[in-house]
């Protein structure tokens, strides 16, 4: 059983194995059916439940097979009859990855016309595309290593990622990306803390840099005295117009009254409220989409995003 170290697999699996729907996923019905279908028409029930490998490879060999081939083609019809259901079965299909256990009696078919391939096991519990907390499991979202096992020419193939795997499906963060995404919050604080440490100048400059990072050009001077706001800015992919205050402190009763007066202007699209340090919760109206407010941490992972953090320490030194 794969684990991963401080977590408890809900989800264990002593074997994993992958398994192809089909030649260009003809067989996709299969997972709306809870089954999952196998071919090898060549190879009847009778001798596959035998399990004497030697009989099929040979049985192969006499129809024209090749014995490498042959002795491939006897693995993947043991793996199909004698893995228990203990043993993990994966598909890719309709941009997820599917996941089951299944039963461990096989039914033959053939030729029912009706069904794909020759014989099935029922899934146990039916096919699953998401992890046991209810999350997706995207292709796009997943590593190579774990996807590049769609491009398996044959049927079955033995899994290499299992314990990536089975991290995914039982919802585990990968060690590495935890790591990270400890670093990043250690980070993010300490980017909050130097946001409140930069001269009011410092502070525009940085709010000006950041718009134009992200494709708004400024139309007027940066900051001065204007009554108004520090910032009038244009977008023109988008053919709007923003105004943009930068405060170091502010209430919500200094953001209600530059909302009024934002509004009587008429002259903008958008208006964005920036402030690193603000007195108490700071919100925009519920129905006022084309406000945005921006505190602290807001802020903090914005300049991140940029890549201005190092920007931000080197006003500090």
């Amino acid at each position: 059983m794969a684990a991963a170290t401080g977590h408890l697999m809900k989800v264990s699996a002593t074997t994993v194995r992958y398994i192809k729907l089909g030649a260009g996923g003809r067989w996709e019905n299969s997972l709306d059916r809870a089954e999952l279908h196998f071919g090898y028409g060549s190879v009847s029930h009778e001798l596959a439940v035998d399990g004497n490998r030697a009989k099929i490879i040979a049985h192969l060999i006499a129809l024209g097979r090749s014995p490498q081939a042959a002795g491939r083609d006897a693995q993947e019809v043991a793996d199909f009859y004698e893995l228990d259901e203990r043993c993990l079965w994966i598909t890719i299909a309709r941009d997820h990855l599917w996941w089951t256990f299944a039963e461990r009696e096989v039914t033959w078919v053939k030729p029912e016309p009706t069904r794909a391939g020759e014989r099935f096991r029922k899934a146990i519990a039916g096919w699953r595309n998401t992890d046991i907390n209810g999350t997706p499991l995207k292709i796009n979202s997943l590593s190579t290593k774990l996807t590049k096992v769609a491009s398996y020419r044959r049927t079955i193939c033995a899994v290499k990622a299992q314990d990536y795997l089975l991290r995914r499906i039982n919802g585990i963060e990968e060690p590495i990306v935890a790591k990270a995404s400890q670093a990043r919050t250690a980070l993010l604080e300490v980017t909050i803390e130097a946001l409140q440490l930069l001269h009011w100048a410092d502070f525009e400059t940085l709010v000006d840099i950041i718009f134009a990072r992200s494709g708004w050009n400024r139309v007027s001077v940066l900051g001065g005295t204007k009554k108004l706001v520090d910032l009038e800015l244009e977008h023109a992919v988008i053919n709007e117009r923003a105004a943009v205050q930068v405060k170091s402190a502010a209430s919500q009763k200094t953001l209600d009254a530059y909302i009024r007066r934002m509004d009587a202007t008429e002259q903008f699209d958008r208006f964005f409220f920036i402030c690193h340090s603000p007195k108490g919760a700071l919100s925009a109206p519920d129905d006022r989409s084309d406000i945005h407010v921006w505190t602290g941490r807001e802020l903090g992972s914005t300049i991140m995003r940029l890549g201005l953090h190092d920007w931000v320490m080197e006003r500090l030194t």
